[in-house]
């Protein structure tokens, strides 16, 4: 089964098909300003049969880096020297936005988490995430889906709430289908594809293009981002 990560989880379509995600076919690129950390962290992928394309030091590097080798998945840190994680997160969403990107980093600042899931991350973990998590954010990442370390989630689902209620609950709402609608609140509500499949008695394949559907009426990148939306909506 797939792990729950507070209001925000692996979306699936079925018990959990990152599972079915082989670590060899992923292209993985390293982007962290310290060498043995990224030295570290390469080995212990490798180790589990993920295919390291590229390391990088810095922002700057991995643009030109995602423009030639074009990734599955960039794990980025977020502290860097010239151009840091969230400012190359927001430039490799809008220029490669087939290539995920899956933060791994030391903060766990409400500030960073908001600023990286509303660039464009698909996924926010910490330094001291085991290898199994790394795993399985890498995977849902892959395939477009979204993990968060636990510990964080829920302090960024309550600060978007009191924000909400701060400004008032007003966000501009595009016309959203009563389904599409279902399928939002129960996203936000950390359900994954089987559950809201299962719950509004669809099939996952329909579940899947109501969430695509979604994803571009809202003009977002991810269910992470499609969560923070609903919550500000006062959906959830």
């Amino acid at each position: 089964m797939p792990r729950q990560y507070d209001s925000v989880t692996i979306a699936t379509d079925s018990a959990d098909p990152t599972q079915g995600v082989s670590p060899e076919l992923l292209r993985v690129m390293l982007v962290d300003d310290h060498d043995l950390f990224r030295t570290g962290l390469r080995n212990l992928l490798e180790e589990q049969g993920v295919h390291i394309v590229a390391e990088a030091p810095d922002g700057n590097v991995a643009l030109q880096l995602v423009r030639e080798l074009a990734p599955d998945v960039v794990v980025m840190d977020l502290n860097m020297p010239g151009m840091n994680g969230i400012e190359a997160t927001r430039e490799i969403t809008r220029l490669a936005p087939l290539t995920r990107v899956l933060v791994l980093t030391i903060s766990d600042q409400d500030g960073d988490v908001m600023d990286a899931i509303l660039a464009g991350a698909c996924g926010y973990l910490m330094k001291d995430s085991s290898i199994q998590d790394l795993m399985q954010g890498i995977r849902a990442a892959s395939v477009g889906e979204s993990l968060i370390s636990p510990h964080i989630a829920s302090k960024v689902l309550q600060r978007i709430r009191a924000a909400s209620v701060d400004a008032g609950g007003v966000v501009a709402r595009p016309e959203l289908s009563d389904r599409e609608t279902e399928v939002l609140k129960l996203i936000a509500n950390g359900k994954d594809n089987a559950e809201i499949a299962q719950e509004l008695h669809i099939s996952p394949k329909t579940v899947k293009n109501h969430i695509s559907n979604i994803l571009m009426k809202l003009q977002i990148d991810n269910r992470i981002q499609a969560a923070v939306y609903a919550v500000r909506s006062g959906l959830v």
